[in-house]
């Protein structure tokens, strides 16, 4: 039981520091809009100032996490 209360309060320490603003309300807005939005091809542009240069360049099959990743560093940073 311990262990899995270590576990968890050090994920969530991870992704607190990693993304201080998780917390906020308002973040968790601006992440399900730019999901909701890629959906329909409609990307924004502050979600597009978050992608580096080097994902656009190297041309492999991007994975479910490096696209959660860059949508997060968008709106939880």
């Amino acid at each position: 039981m311990r262990s899995f209360l270590f576990l968890f309060s050090g994920i969530f320490a991870g992704l607190y520091i990693s993304w201080p603003g998780i917390l906020i309300s308002k973040n968790w807005i601006c992440f399900n809009e730019i999901i909701s939005k890629s959906a329909e091809k409609k990307i924004s542009i502050k979600a597009v100032m978050e992608v580096s240069p080097n994902y656009l360049i190297s041309g492999k099959n991007k994975n479910i996490s490096s696209k959660i990743r860059f949508v997060a560093d968008a709106c939880f940073r």
